[in-house]
């Protein structure tokens, strides 16, 4: 069974669900969205334990596979049939994995999580631990940071490849969703054990993986290269952004996705 998943909808057009890496929420997707809307159905959603969604429910290991049955249970019960899906971080393994199951009709990944050695996923966790683990204490002083430039700067240039470009409001809305997410850190744990493998289940949807060349948390100039090595087939592009590009660029986002569902089969009539 699944758990309730919130989610936002907003215009017309062929089904397009939008998912966020960990530790985010749906809203990081808004300039995207404004894009699009004229072109696509969409559904950004709030993956099951962060934003407002629910967690998955007890005794379930929050995984990739774990959240993939999420998704295909929600795709489900609104009706939706092999929808475009397009995913950053964790939001991009995801999206890999409905592609592998054949769930999505097109799957675009942006900056995707699994083409990574042991050693970066550690530089990973750590790094999205300092985070997670922020002392209490100190968060009302976090949050007035990242109402400065210089502040959004500091905090999250590991991320964002033009941090001044994220509002300020947006940011310090990232930054309590975190902390309150019921899911971050069991997420986070669960990712050890997580690593994108038989590619070659993928070779019949078609998939498009963008990297971000300022992308400080899975780094571009290893990882975007593994991607390729092992999905030769598959589209890949290179954005001036940073991990999580849709305020960095938000025409270059949509254009890459709009270029995905191009390749797609029609859906059927």
């Amino acid at each position: 069974m699944s758990s309730p998943i919130n989610y936002h909808r907003q215009g017309n057009g062929p089904p397009l669900v939008l998912l966020h890496g960990i530790g985010h929420h749906w809203q990081a997707w808004r300039p995207v969205i404004e894009l699009l809307a004229g072109e696509f159905d969409i559904l950004a959603c709030d993956s099951p334990g962060f934003g407002r969604s629910a967690p998955l429910a007890e005794g379930i290991e929050p995984t990739i596979s774990a959240y993939a049955d999420a998704f295909e249970w929600f795709f489900a019960e609104l009706g939706v049939e092999h929808p475009h899906v397009a995913g950053n971080s964790m939001g991009g393994a995801i999206a890999l994995e409905l592609a592998r199951r054949r769930s999505a009709r097109s799957a675009t990944a942006f900056s995707p999580a699994g083409f990574w050695t042991r050693s970066e996923l550690r530089f990973c966790q750590a790094s999205l631990r300092l985070l997670a683990d922020m002392p209490r204490a100190a968060r009302p002083l976090v949050l007035a940071l990242v109402r400065t430039r210089a502040g959004r700067v500091a905090l999250f240039g590991q991320t964002f490849g033009y941090p001044t470009r994220l509002p300020a409001e947006e940011a310090v809305s990232t930054l309590e969703d975190a902390w309150r997410s019921p899911a971050f850190n069991g997420v986070l744990q669960a990712m050890a054990s997580y690593r994108f493998s038989e590619p070659e289940q993928l070779r019949r949807t078609p998939v498009t993986i963008a990297w971000g060349d300022r992308d400080r948390l899975l780094p571009y100039a290893r990882q975007a290269p593994r991607a390729r090595e092992m999905l030769p087939w598959a589209r890949h592009l290179t954005l001036g952004a940073g991990h999580v590009p849709f305020f960095d660029d938000p025409p270059a986002v949509a254009a890459v996705i709009r270029g995905a569902v191009i390749t797609a089969p029609r859906a059927d009539p």
